[in-house]
């Protein structure tokens, strides 16, 4: 009976530290007086916890404002310095990781282009620590002082018991990865706090709390690089079905027995918006080469010729019938579409893909939803993958994740022992591709 009292008392206090944390960090500056108000919690309450996260350097005065006939009153915020968060963006063509502070202002960033190696688990895992190392580096910030790193991936993140925990294991048929154990792989390499989840889940809910969802409880955020996702929010959290792959919007079927998609099935929504297969069809029309897929997705929407109008026309319609499928289904309050190819498309023809969204959805709930874009730019996905970690941060209260021992290695051999590892000449983890 004594232990749990214990747990009961550190749980409580554990919950009150959060929603204080919860509210300075997205609605502050705020005072004492205004954290009690809006939390419920007592003055006593509010005073005891906020000096104890004053103490740990988790929040810091931020100025006085005046009270009616009493003293003035201290405002406080979430100290920005208290710790650094990572975000890592696995995407298409490039690895991205970009090192941020508490307030998820940008410090430094890596952009390593995945190249021949292409989507091998080995090659990423190796580009996500050369990441990690460059924008460390960069900044000459101590790892000691990050709090977390974030991993957006394509595909169906799987948490699997490990140990005392779980551990992130990855299911993307697009790229070619199954069951790929990504976080046992990149552990061999980083003894920092590891969060991986998929890209869109994470750019979701980045957008909820900063971007174009904020304010709302039910949403779907709409990711239309050269493949395609979404993310389901429903009373601000990710919505994700048995397995953890809800929300995997582009592999919904368009068109019976259409064109085979990457994903080796037919007529799927990503065969005919997904970057990559809309460039493919505009090759096959004519259309010209380009160093890269923003280039040549720009090209397309600039082209006068009548198969670019023709893709174009097709592209607005496949796509807004993919939004009124997501209208009829979930009711949101806002689709928003993000990511680099949907911010291109939107920001050229969002009337006309709204139009045709009118045309495929039931009246009612269309007349509910708004739809437009992304607020936090084509390279949100790693913005994202950072709430990760720090969605833990304010969950825990401000308790840290613990950090997974590091290698064993010294330290003067460091990273070339970690490449070495994931490279495959000391060896891989059981159960890699």
């Amino acid at each position: 009976m004594p232990d749990r009292r214990r747990r009961t008392v550190r749980d409580l206090r554990r919950t009150n530290r959060s929603v204080l944390l919860r509210g300075l960090y997205f609605d502050g500056p705020l005072s004492r007086q205004d954290l009690a108000r809006e939390t419920g919690l007592s003055p006593a309450s509010v005073s005891n916890v906020v000096g104890e996260l004053i103490e740990a350097g988790l929040v810091a005065e931020a100025g006085s404002v005046e009270s009616d006939g009493g003293r003035p009153r201290v405002l406080l915020k979430v100290a920005a310095g208290f710790g650094h968060l990572i975000g890592v963006d696995v995407g298409e063509t490039r690895v991205m990781a970009e090192l941020f502070d508490l307030d998820l202002t940008p410090l430094a960033k890596a952009d390593l282009p995945l190249g021949d190696g292409g989507h091998d688990d080995r090659a990423v895992a190796r580009h996500i620590l050369e990441g990690l190392d460059d924008v460390l580096g960069r900044a000459s910030v101590d790892p000691s002082t990050v709090i977390g790193v974030g991993v957006g991936v394509p595909g169906v993140v799987e948490h699997r018991p490990a140990g005392d925990g779980t551990e992130a294991v990855v299911h993307c048929q697009t790229i070619g990865w199954d069951g790929v154990p990504l976080e046992r792989m990149l552990r061999a390499g980083t003894g920092l706090p590891l969060f991986v989840d998929n890209g869109a889940t994470a750019l979701g809910q980045a957008e909820m709390w900063f971007g174009a969802g904020r304010g709302h409880r039910n949403a779907v955020v709409a990711l239309i690089g050269s493949g395609v996702g979404s993310a389901v929010m429903i009373g601000g959290s990710p919505y994700r079905g048995a397995a953890g792959s809800a929300g995997e919007w582009g592999h919904t079927t368009s068109r019976v027995g259409g064109v085979r998609c990457r994903c080796g099935s037919l007529g799927c929504l990503e065969a005919y918006v997904g970057a990559a297969a809309l460039l493919e069809r505009y090759r096959a029309a004519g259309g010209p080469a380009a160093a890269d897929e923003e280039t040549a997705l720009a090209g397309l929407l600039d082209d006068p010729s009548p198969a670019a109008a023709d893709l174009r026309a097709d592209v607005a319609e496949h796509l807004g019938a993919g939004v009124a499928d997501l209208v009829n289904l979930f009711s949101p309050e806002k689709i928003i579409i993000g990511g680099w190819a949907g911010l291109l498309l939107g920001g050229r023809m969002l009337d006309r893909i709204v139009a045709a969204t009118a045309r495929y959805a039931l009246r009612q709930p269309f007349a509910q939803t708004s739809v437009e874009l992304c607020h936090l730019g084509p390279e949100a996905v790693a913005v994202g993958a950072a709430t990760l970690p720090l969605a833990h941060l304010l969950d825990g209260g401000g308790e840290r994740a613990a950090a997974a021992p590091a290698p064993a290695v010294h330290p003067s051999a460091g990273r070339v022992a970690r490449r070495e590892y994931i490279s495959g000449t000391r060896g891989r983890p059981s159960g890699s591709r």
